[in-house]
Parts: structure tokens; sequence; C-alpha cells
């Protein structure tokens, strides 16, 4: 069986009295992104620092590519990258001279590409304390990607990004997986994390609360499937068909709309009824339940 790419195991970090990560454990596969979700003071800041090497650890065992991240942090830095949520740089450096830097210590090229992919080109000329927020973001994104690492972290990677440079920031993510890059991912953003991750784990309170893929996640939860439907004629209204363990409501603007689990079986007994009633579709909407509800639910309620 092929090691994983990151394996996580009972880690625990106090700080005081406090034990902002309490004895998770989690593995991730060469070529896979992983979403670590959770809010503020959840942990997942502190996972990753413990990761990176820049925390001591108070119990568990970690491996990224293979190292210790704190009795071997040389290597780790060779194939470690790592998007901070918040870093600074020499205020007064230009951006040429910082990626020049960071290049010359993993003794790498100036990665020209990433510089033009995401839109660095026209800062190169810049001071640091220039750049706005989102130009700071793009600038660490090329410094973090510049050693090629087999490992990438980003922890809240988009923040600060316009929509055309978070979406191409979110297309090189899906190449360098696809190209064998393990990517783990820290983010707000529960679309970007469903849309992105293969599997997520949601951290609650220092605790893993779930881990899985973002459907898996989703269907575990309380809550249920909404369809929403619009006939020409209207003919539900007065020829309702009976759903087992489905709910309805008439509204205002003319749909019909149905709680369920089974979602399939439930439009299929719908769309039969509209048909055996010579009526006609005008809209169907399925909305399963989303990740952000999911996340809501375990916030709220821990389990």
């Amino acid at each position: 069986m092929e090691e994983a790419a990151v394996s996580v195991k009972g880690l625990v970090k106090r700080y005081g009295s406090v034990t902002a990560v309490d004895g998770i454990s989690f593995e991730v596969k060469k070529g896979e992104v992983f979403g670590l979700l959770g809010s503020n003071g959840a942990g997942k800041t502190t996972t990753f620092e413990c990761m990176e090497g820049l925390r001591t650890t108070d119990g568990g065992v970690i491996k990224v590519a293979g190292c210790d991240p704190v009795r071997q942090q040389s290597l780790l830095h060779s194939r470690l990258g790592v998007q901070l949520q918040s870093s600074s740089l020499p205020d007064s450096m230009l951006v040429s001279e910082i990626i020049r830097l960071v290049c010359t210590y993993h003794h790498t090229a100036v990665p020209d590409e990433l510089v033009r992919k995401f839109g660095a080109e026209p800062l190169l000329r810049k001071q640091y304390r220039q750049l706005s927020t989102g130009q700071k973001r793009r600038v660490h994104l090329v410094l973090a990607l510049c050693s090629n690492p087999q490992v990438l972290i980003l922890d809240e990677p988009t923040a600060g990004l316009d929509v055309q440079n978070r979406a191409g920031l979110h297309d090189e993510i899906r190449k360098a997986s696809q190209e064998g890059m393990t990517i783990l991912l820290a983010t707000h953003d529960m679309a970007e994390a469903e849309t992105l991750c293969g599997r997520i784990a949601i951290l609650v309170k220092g605790k893993i609360a779930v881990c899985g893929t973002p459907s898996e996640i989703t269907a575990a939860g309380s809550r249920q499937t909404k369809i929403r439907l619009r006939t020409s004629a209207g003919s539900l209204f007065s020829a309702m068909p009976e759903i087992a363990d489905a709910q309805y409501t008439e509204t205002k603007d003319g749909y019909i709309e149905w709680s369920c689990r089974n979602a399939s079986s439930a439009v299929i007994e719908i769309l039969t009824c509209v048909k055996n009633n010579g009526d006609t579709v005008e809209d169907l909407r399925v909305e399963r339940p989303s990740l952000e509800e999911r996340f809501l639910e375990l916030v709220e309620d821990p389990v």
C-alpha cells in the first residue's frame, strides 16, 4: 500500500490550560485535495502550523511528505510549500527581489510561468508595502509554489482575491492535484471547499466532528432535499401525488415544494403524475443540502 502523503495521528496541541487541538487523526493520499474546515478558533491553523514545523506538539505523530516536521525541517522545506493565513515580508523589498530570494533558498529558477499565471508580472517592480491585500496573496501563492513542492498547504488562499484570480487559482489547484501534488486547504468559503476538495474534515472545538467526501458529509445531516416544481396548467394543485416520507407546501409564485430524503424516487413520481394529468413542466429544481448547511448544523449542535 502506498504511504500517505500526509499522516496525522492523535495530534494534541495545548496553549496553557487551553487544548487547541484535541487528539485528531487523518491521512491524505498523494494527489488529493483535502479540506480542513472549522470556525475561527477550531484548530485549523494550529494543525497546519504543527505540520509545518512552526509549533511543537504536545502529543501525536505527524508525517508530511515522509518527514518529521520537527526533526527533519531542512528536508521538509524542500518538499513542502506553504501559504500562511497571514505573513509579512520586508516592506521595502521589491516583489522581484522577494521571489529571487526564496528561489535561491530552494535552489530553483525564478518561476516565470507561475508569475504570469497569477498575474504578478505588473507587481515585480513594486515594493511589498505598495501591494493591496489581494496582490500580496498572489505573491504568496507564487512563493509557496516556486519550489514545486510535493505537499502544498493553503490557509485561506483566496481571501482578498477578485473573481478572476480566484477562478485562476482554482484551476491551478486542480491541475497541480492531477499532476500528483497533495494539497491541504483551509477556507471559510464552503462553496470553494465543496468544489475543490475530494475529502473534508470539519473541526469543532479542536476535534474532528466528521470526515468524508462533501456528498457523504451533506448526506449525513438532518436537512432534507428540496424539490421545487411549476407546471404550465398547475394540475398538481388539485391532483397532488402521494409521496412517502415527503412533505409539500404551495408557494405564491406558482411552485409546489417538497422536502424529502429520497429525491430520485420522488422526482420520478412527481413527473409521472404531471404526465398523467396531461400537464407539462415549466421549471424543476432539486436543491440538495449544502455543505454550508451541514457545517452550521455541526457547529451549532456538535456531535
